[in-house]
């Protein structure tokens, strides 16, 4: 709960950064327009929550038919966004979350949590913006994912349970969908409420001391829930 506190702390104090930088920035714009155009550069601060729909498979070969589930968590985020067009523009997400994979039944379940892992997971899509010059502005976009598993951390128990571990998780390249909105507060400050899909597939590698090498293939492919401000620079 600590944990969550600060970061929802951390998210809160980085927006609130954007907007009380927000009005000397737009004091450098003699005449404020609303909206976006092509070659604008838009920063986003959110607060994301990253909530994975797991499927895995059997932890194999010593305990086939016993899965594991991964927790959500939630995490700051900054993204840029450049705009080519009027309505088409790009945008490469940065941020870090930290997930624990937890057995569901049987002796993985019994053990409870297994591991802990770091995941990075930059993501490039290209958005379409419906209503460019509006004070409502929706988008939709698509792209690649590539996520990077790191710092994976076997738990105390699974230590106490089948000895030293080294656990490795390969990374994995996928697809990513997005819809969203920028509500204007000002003319170059908004509210930004987006939602992402992203297809991540890895595969976690356990070797053990008493238990030899056990492998466990997961889809995580998350929903990634955003809420935050942004500014057009």
């Amino acid at each position: 709960m600590n944990v969550l506190i600060k970061t929802l702390a951390i998210g809160v104090a980085c927006t609130a950064m954007v907007a009380v930088t927000a009005p000397a920035l737009a004091q450098a714009d003699p005449v404020p327009r609303q909206g976006i155009a092509a070659g604008d550069v838009l920063l986003r601060v959110r607060t994301i929550l990253v909530a994975p729909n797991e499927t895995s498979g059997s932890v194999l070969p010593a305990f086939p038919g016993e899965h594991v589930r991964v927790d959500n968590s939630f995490m700051p985020e900054v993204d840029v966004t450049y705009m080519a067009t009027d309505h088409i523009g790009f945008e490469l997400i940065a941020s870090t979350t930290r997930h624990q994979a937890n057995g569901r039944t049987g002796t993985t379940g019994s053990i409870g949590k297994l591991a802990s892992t770091w995941v990075l997971p930059p993501t490039l899509t290209a958005q379409y913006h419906l209503n460019p010059t509006g004070r409502i502005r929706p988008y939709v976009g698509a792209g690649l994912n590539y996520t990077i598993f790191w710092n994976e951390t076997a738990s105390k128990g699974l230590g106490a349970a089948v000895g030293p571990t080294d656990v490795r998780m390969k990374d994995s390249i996928g697809w990513a969908a997005q819809a969203g909105v920028d509500i204007d507060i000002t003319p170059r400050v908004f509210l930004n409420l987006d939602v992402k899909f992203i297809d991540i597939d890895t595969s976690a590698r356990l070797r053990t001391t008493a238990a030899g090498t056990q492998r466990v293939a997961i889809s995580l492919d998350p929903l990634v829930f955003g809420v935050g401000l942004g500014i057009r620079l």
